[in-house]
C-alpha cells in the first residue's frame, strides 16, 4: 500500500480533529484557485508558492520510514523543539524510474544518481510559516523546500486509494487531458486527505499533473 500501516496510525494520531466516520474538521488545507473546469470530477487549479519538510530515505518502499521522520518534526524533532499542525492533503507520486515525489503530505520515489531508489515525502507547512521562521529539521535527511506557483490538472476519486487504483486514475487523467489544452509538463501524482478510518465512499483522492496551457 502507499502508506504502512505504521504511518497511517501515526497520521490518525496527527488528524484526530475529524469525526468518527473521518470527516475532515479544523485541518488547514492548502490553498488554490479554480482556473479550468473539465468536467466530471476534474479541474486545473493554480497553486501560490507554498513551504514543505521533505524526507528522502534511501529505498524503493520506504514510505514508513519517511512519515516517521516528518511525524517527529511536526511533533518537535526540529533546533526548535516546536510542534507543528499538520496541513492536508498527502501527495504520492511514481514516475517512469518509480519517481516519487495542510495536509498534504507528498510523497513519491526517485533515484540517486547511481540508480539506487528513494522514496520522496512532503508535509506542507501551515501558511503562517516562512523559510525564515520555520523550524529547522536535526535529521539530515530532512530539508525544508519552497516550491514555486504551479498549475497542476487534478481528477478526483474516492475509495482506499490502492496502487492499482492510483495508477488507473493517473491513465485516465493524463488520457483525458489529451482533449484539452492542458498539456502535463512534469509527473503524476495523488493526494490523499483523509484519516485511515474514514469510509472509502467519504474518502476524497485525488491524481494530479503539473500542465501548461497549449498555444492557441
Amino acid at each position: 500500500m502507499i502508506l504502512r500501516l505504521a504511518a497511517s496510525l501515526a497520521a490518525s494520531a496527527v488528524l484526530a480533529g475529524c469525526s468518527v466516520f473521518g470527516v475532515r474538521s479544523g485541518t488547514e488545507t492548502l490553498d488554490y484557485e479554480v482556473v479550468a473546469d473539465l468536467g466530471e470530477d476534474m479541474e486545473v487549479r493554480a497553486y501560490p508558492a507554498r513551504l514543505a519538510v521533505e524526507a528522502r530515505v534511501p529505498g524503493r518502499d520506504a514510505s514508513s520510514k519517511a512519515f516517521g521522520l516528518l511525524f517527529d518534526y511536526i511533533t518537535g524533532a526540529n533546533r526548535q523543539n516546536r510542534e507543528v499542525a499538520m496541513t492536508t492533503p498527502v501527495e504520492t507520486q511514481e514516475g517512469a524510474q518509480e519517481i516519487a515525489m495542510t495536509t498534504p503530505v507528498e510523497t513519491g520515489e526517485a533515484t540517486t544518481e547511481s540508480g539506487q531508489p528513494v522514496t520522496v515525502m512532503r508535509f506542507f507547512l501551515p501558511d503562517k510559516f516562512t523559510q525564515a521562521t520555520a523550524p529547522v529539521p536535526t535529521d539530515d535527511r530532512l530539508r525544508l523546500v519552497k516550491l514555486a506557483p504551479e498549475r497542476i490538472a487534478v481528477l478526483r476519486f474516492s475509495g482506499f486509494g490502492f496502487d492499482t487504483s492510483v495508477r488507473e486514475e493517473k491513465r485516465q487523467l493524463l488520457t483525458r487531458l489529451e482533449d484539452t489544452v492542458w498539456q502535463p509538463a512534469g509527473e503524476p501524482s495523488a493526494l490523499f486527505y483523509d484519516p485511515p478510518w474514514t469510509l472509502p465512499f467519504f474518502r476524497r483522492n485525488e491524481v494530479v499533473v503539473p500542465v501548461t496551457r497549449a498555444e492557441s
